[in-house]
């Protein structure tokens, strides 16, 4: 078969590093001819991802399409879709994820637990929704890796405000992140990875470390697998979908965000779990029966981040101290420059003991250190 992936990033470079395994060819189509994916498929395409000729050229020919983010032309993918070209997850998928209003409208639709929100377009209608404050502001489209988010607690913060089309939500009083890694192939069969905890950088607001399987109680794991299994099926599309949540001081579940592919919160699954979140997109895009997601040992991911104050060529301080250590594996994900708050890779630790993790976790987090020449 002949494969697709939009988007060249490190999602597409493990994607494609875990299609090593299969008889398939792989294609890529992104702007940057040095990114992270390019040497590793079989055919490169330098073009753009929102660009509907640009999208539709490239997956004429191909059997199937999947993606490794979210702002794709989904036009162009309805089109191949018609056409015959099978497309992981579904353009209607994407659609209702790619904006956050269309998602939270699609939450509150489908029975989907998630915080109360507003559609602002302006500051001032943020300022005429005071009640709803604390809240999050969140930009429809655009928004990526905690950039197009943010926190608004009261009437002096509106100035940070987006002045377009936006989601206002309820802030939630969170004890615990969560994120389940839920996949659906052709004919509906589902398979639940263990869920992670996150623990997210305040200052980036994104991901720097966290710990799988999470230990919250088997009651609220219980609800968790259950809303996430609701949401996908409501989205009536093969795929693989992480779904953010938040548990709140009172063990209630809340649906955060939902990412319509391979997701951070699994990068541990390729050595920590029998059958890795890339795997398993391979086998569903292959039609293949789905992968066993049980954990090998609980495991950790450190997020290796470009360092504040430091743009330039890549140098990578501390490495071979985290080398060094037992059960943690290494990826770089082959950028050569870096930016403060740019993800330049990830480490996964794995150890029975979830306090041995959460030690390594932070050590390696203040060991290893992107920084420039």
């Amino acid at each position: 078969m002949k494969i697709g992936i939009l988007g060249g990033g490190q999602l597409g470079r493990m994607l494609l590093q875990a299609a090593a395994n299969y008889t398939v060819e792989t294609y890529v189509l992104e702007n940057d001819p040095n990114c992270p994916s390019a040497h590793l498929c079989h055919s490169f395409t330098k073009g753009d991802i929102t660009d509907f000729d640009a999208v539709y050229q490239f997956g004429k020919n191909l059997d199937a399409i999947t993606i490794e983010i979210e702002s794709v032309n989904v036009d162009a993918l309805e089109k191949l879709q018609a056409e015959g070209v099978k497309v992981y997850p579904h353009p209607s998928a994407i659609r209702i994820i790619k904006n956050k209003i269309t998602q939270k409208q699609f939450y509150k639709d489908n029975g989907i637990p998630s915080s109360a929100f507003v559609i602002t377009e302006t500051k001032e209608d943020v300022l005429n929704h005071l009640s709803l404050l604390p809240a999050v502001h969140k930009i429809g489209e655009g928004g990526y890796d905690g950039k197009g988010v943010q926190i608004i607690n009261n009437k002096f913060d509106v100035d940070k405000a987006f002045s377009a089309a936006s989601v206002l939500e309820k802030k939630v009083s969170i004890k615990k992140e969560i994120a389940l890694i839920v996949a659906m192939n052709d004919t509906g069969e589902t398979a639940l990875f263990p869920a992670s905890e996150m623990m997210v950088n305040p200052a980036l607001n994104l991901l720097d470390y966290q710990i799988s399987p999470a230990l919250i109680p088997e009651k609220v794991l219980w609800v968790v697998e259950a809303v996430a299994i609701k949401l996908v099926k409501a989205l009536n599309s093969p795929g693989l979908f992480a779904v953010e949540m938040f548990i709140d001081q009172n063990d209630e579940v809340w649906v955060n965000e939902t990412a319509p592919r391979v997701h951070n919160s699994g990068h541990h699954t390729i050595e920590a779990n029998y059958c890795s979140q890339y795997d398993m997109l391979w086998r569903i895009m292959l039609q293949y029966p789905l992968g066993n997601t049980d954990p090998i040992l609980p495991a950790a991911i450190v997020n290796i981040i470009g360092e504040d104050g430091y743009s330039g060529n890549a140098v990578y301080e501390g490495l071979e101290d985290v080398l060094k250590t037992d059960n943690a594996f290494v990826h770089l994900y082959g950028k050569q420059t870096t930016k403060p708050g740019r993800k330049m890779g990830h480490v996964t630790i794995m150890h029975k003991d979830y306090q041995d993790l959460t030690h390594k976790a932070n050590k390696i987090k203040n060991t290893l250190r992107v920084k420039a020449n």
